[in-house]
C-alpha cells in the first residue's frame, strides 16, 4: 500500500509537470503526463495536487487555468510564446474540461449553475440537471459553495432569474437539500404514504395535478428518500409516476417563459426533475442525444459537461443508457465530435483525448 510520502511525491511530479507547462517547457509530443493528470486523478486527488502547487510555486492553480483560457481568447496564434501551449490544451474547451477537473465538484457545479443562470441565455435544463441529480449532501455543498464564490444565494437567483413550473420545481429542490437529513437511511412506510399522497395528486386530482402536495413533499424528501417513494409508487400502483405525469404533461400550463426561463408544463419539468433524481444516467443519455439532435456547438457542450461530471460516478451507466437508445458508444461521438489527437495534438483531437480517457473511470 503507498504510503503517505508515496503520495506527497506524485503530487509534487505532477506539479512540475503542471509548471512546466505553464512555463512553456512542455512539446507536444510530451503533453501525455499533462493529460494523465487532468484524468487519471481522483477528485480528492486532485484537491490535494491544487494544495501542493499552491504551497510549491505560491500560485492557484485553478486561476492558472483560468488566465490561460482568456490567454488563448485575446493573444493571437503566431505569437511564438503561447503557440507551444495551444498545441498542447485545444483552447477554450480542453482548458475548460481541465478547469472543471481541477474544481472540487461543489465548486464546479456552483460554477455551471451560475453560467446557466447569467449566461447568455438561461438554461432550464442545466438548472434542473445540477439540482436533482446530485444526492442532496451535495446540493447543499453545492449551494454552499455558490455563497462563497459569488456572495449571493443560489435559491435567490434561481428565484429572481426564473419563473413558473421551473422555479417551483427546482426551489422544492433546494428546499429538501437544506433540509438538514442527508442521511442514507429510508423510511419504508412514509415512502408507502408519500406514494399514496403522489397517486392522489396527479390521478384523482382531475385534469390538473395538485402542485401544492406535490411541492410541499418534494422539499422534505431527501434524495434517498424520494427514490424510494418512487419505488414504492411503482409497486402500489404497477406503473413509474413519470407514465402518469406524461399523460398530464400540456394540460397545466407553467409559463417561466423568456429571459426568465424556459416554458413548461408543471407535470413536464417535474417528470424531467424525477428522471434526474431516480435514474441520472438516463437523464445524461437523453441530454446527449437531444445535444446531438440540436446540432452546432450543444453536442460538444454536452459531452463535456456529461463525461466530466459523471467521471468516476456512473458515466459507465450513462454510456450504457445511450449505447442502448442509438447503438453508439459515447466514445464514438466523442470522436466524432472532437477526432483524435494525433503526433501534433491537434486542438480537438486532445479535448477528444481527454473525455475517452475520463470515461475510462468507474
Amino acid at each position: 500500500m503507498a504510503s503517505i510520502r508515496d503520495f506527497a511525491k506524485r503530487y509534487e511530479a505532477d506539479c512540475r509537470h503542471l509548471n512546466q507547462f505553464f512555463s512553456g517547457n512542455v512539446s507536444p509530443n510530451n503533453a501525455r503526463p499533462v493529460l494523465e493528470i487532468f484524468t487519471a486523478r481522483s477528485s480528492q486527488e486532485m484537491k490535494q495536487i491544487c494544495r501542493a502547487y499552491s504551497s510549491m510555486y505560491r500560485q492557484d492553480l485553478i486561476q492558472l487555468l483560468s488566465q490561460q483560457k482568456t490567454t488563448f481568447a485575446v493573444i493571437p496564434a503566431s505569437d511564438p510564446l503561447v503557440s507551444k501551449h495551444i498545441s498542447i490544451l485545444s483552447g477554450s474547451i480542453a482548458i475548460r474540461v481541465a478547469c472543471l477537473r481541477a474544481s472540487e465538484p461543489c465548486v464546479r457545479d456552483a460554477d455551471i449553475a451560475r453560467d446557466a443562470l447569467f449566461g447568455r441565455r438561461i438554461d432550464g435544463d442545466v438548472l434542473v440537471e445540477v439540482v436533482c441529480t446530485r444526492p442532496s449532501g451535495e446540493v447543499a455543498l453545492i449551494r454552499q459553495a455558490y455563497q462563497a464564490r459569488y456572495s449571493a444565494s443560489l435559491e435567490r437567483d434561481v428565484s429572481s432569474r426564473t419563473s413558473g413550473s421551473l422555479n417551483e420545481v427546482l426551489l422544492a429542490f433546494l428546499g429538501s437539500s437544506g433540509s438538514g437529513y442527508h442521511g442514507g437511511r429510508v423510511d419504508a412506510t412514509m415512502a408507502m404514504c408519500d406514494a399514496k399522497t403522489l397517486y392522489e395528486a396527479v390521478e384523482i386530482s382531475a385534469a390538473r395535478v395538485d402542485q401544492r402536495s406535490v411541492l410541499q413533499l418534494l422539499r422534505h424528501r431527501s434524495g434517498d428518500q424520494l427514490r424510494a417513494v418512487l419505488a414504492s409508487y411503482r409497486r402500489l400502483y404497477g406503473q413509474e409516476l413519470a407514465r402518469a405525469l406524461k399523460r398530464k404533461d400540456g394540460d397545466t400550463s407553467g409559463g417561466g417563459g423568456g429571459r426568465r426561463g424556459e416554458s413548461s408544463s408543471f407535470p413536464g419539468i417535474l417528470r424531467a426533475a424525477l428522471r434526474c433524481a431516480q435514474l441520472p444516467e438516463r437523464h445524461f443519455a437523453r441530454a446527449v442525444r437531444a445535444a446531438l439532435e440540436r446540432g452546432g456547438g450543444a453536442a460538444r457542450e454536452a459531452l463535456v459537461r456529461t463525461v466530466v461530471t459523471r467521471a468516476g460516478v456512473d458515466v459507465r451507466r450513462v454510456n450504457q443508457a445511450f449505447a442502448a437508445k442509438t447503438g453508439w458508444t459515447l466514445e464514438s461521438v466523442v470522436r466524432n465530435e472532437f477526432g483524435s489527437g494525433g503526433a501534433g495534438k491537434s486542438d480537438d483531437g486532445l479535448t477528444g483525448d481527454l473525455l475517452v480517457e475520463l470515461l475510462k473511470l468507474a
